[in-house]
């Protein structure tokens, strides 16, 4: 086991995996910017080191930083959480050669795996239904042309390096995707320094469903049941749940054994996520694995009764995958809060807390990091807690939800609290009946 672990990451995420590594006995060290000085991942870890400014760029991005604060208090594996170089081949790899474990998969499985068009490649190869499309980036726009006329339209182009929605176009018809494909590498190339473009065909009407897989050095994989997480904005998740009120238990299964097919074939270590899109007609789809820990991975550990974070780190010491699958048992959902204010098209809210109140009693779980009188930073992503609840079943876990929302409470700034109260009183989310365009429709209608 590893002597001391070295949080890379800020917010609920960092405070999540200290307490995972205090259960295991281990020590930790919390790196943090200036304007974290305060934050609860710095109060809680065993150690704290202080790596640069603000902006991320300059301290949580800063690779020399977060490797000379592991070498300075002595640990001998980082976790990144997610977001910032979680999903960073070049860190883990230079985290390898630091003779430090990264607690995540290697360095060229984060770099296949995160290209998008060669993660597709790779998954059609071994049988794993993929969207219909390039085989891999494109060359030009007129070989965009060329695919789409022979798919049909509508098309998506994403980015092959992207995500987050950035980098994404729909193209209707054939005279946009000229335009759509310039300004589509613009962004990917801003955002993700690689231009690169895929294309595949646009699945109307779907639900996004992803798949929760370890894996260990033995070989073994394992799934632990499926995330529904249709209800998105701008392509960013808003809420999830589990099981997937849409799916039925056969297209349950074979989503299931594509996942780990999937992952075999590539030898896949670590906690990872296989995502789909499926139609309404439940046929499914392979868009991207996600080589990291998933921000809504709480509801799986509530349905399945098991700490994932304590699974990525026995898989990184080199054991084998301890926790297996069991019977999924009841209904849980994920409300992401963020500081926005969903009256000014979510534009965030930083600011301080004059008066927080945090709901509780059974089945309900916060991951968080702020407190009463926290400032919340400008710097960095909007998401400040988590609303994680379980129930007897889909209904039951609604109700308690309602209530949940009901305790809870934060003044001084705007958060997606009355939105998430306001997804929870419609129709077509009681009844498990949208898709991923849901909340586009419900803020049109408003």
């Amino acid at each position: 086991m590893f002597n001391k672990i070295l949080i890379a990451n800020r917010g609920e995420i960092a405070l999540r995996i200290i307490r995972t590594c205090k259960e295991l006995g281990i020590p930790t060290v919390a790196v943090y910017s200036e304007a974290d000085r305060d934050a609860l991942h710095v109060v809680f870890a065993d150690e704290a080191v202080c790596i640069g400014p603000p902006q991320s760029k300059d301290s949580y991005l800063k690779i020399p930083s977060i490797l000379s604060a592991a070498q300075v208090t002595g640990a001998d594996a980082i976790h990144p959480g997610y977001g910032f170089l979680a999903e960073n081949a070049d860190f883990s790899e230079i985290c390898a050669e630091s003779g430090i474990k990264f607690i995540g998969p290697s360095p060229s499985m984060i770099q296949n795996m995160g290209d998008k068009a060669f993660a597709k490649k790779t998954m059609k190869s071994c049988g794993v239904p993929v969207v219909p499309g390039s085989d891999g980036a494109l060359e030009s726009v007129e070989s965009a042309k060329l695919i789409a006329a022979e798919i049909g339209y509508p098309v998506m182009l994403k980015a092959s390096a992207g995500g987050g929605g950035k980098g994404m176009r729909i193209v209707w018809k054939e005279d946009e995707i000229e335009n759509a494909y310039q300004n589509a590498g613009n962004e990917a190339g801003a955002a993700f320094g690689n231009p690169e473009l895929y294309l595949e065909k646009f699945v109307e009407n779907p639900r996004h469903i992803e798949i929760q897989v370890v894996g260990d050095q033995f070989g073994n994989v394992y799934q632990y049941g499926e995330r529904d997480c249709t209800v998105q904005r701008r392509h960013q998740k808003l809420i999830e749940e589990s099981p997937s009120p849409f799916i039925d238990s056969t297209v349950r299964k074979a989503m299931g054994d594509a996942a780990i097919l999937g992952s075999q074939s590539v030898n896949y270590e670590g906690a990872g996520t296989i995502e789909f899109l499926v139609d309404k007609y439940k046929n499914f789809y392979f868009i991207e694995m996600n080589t990291r820990i998933q921000v809504e991975h709480p509801v799986t550990e509530m349905v399945n009764n098991l700490d994932l974070i304590k699974q990525q780190i026995l898989v990184a010491a080199g054991q084998k995958v301890a926790d297996k699958p069991k019977k999924v048992s009841g209904h849980a959902f994920e409300f992401r809060i963020n500081a926005e204010d969903p009256e000014l098209d979510f534009r965030p809210s930083p600011g301080k807390i004059e008066y927080l109140h945090l709901p509780g009693g059974f089945g309900v779980r916060i991951d968080s990091h702020i407190y009463n009188e926290y400032i919340i930073p400008p710097y960095y992503d909007s998401l400040i807690a988590k609303l994680i609840v379980w129930g007897t079943d889909r209904n039951h876990a609604i109700a308690r939800s309602k209530r949940a929302f009901e305790e809870f409470t934060i003044e001084g700034i705007k958060t997606t609290i009355p939105f998430h109260k306001q997804v929870l009183e419609n129709e077509h989310f009681i009844n498990g009946d949208y898709d991923t365009s849901f909340i586009d429709k419900l803020l049109t209608k408003k």
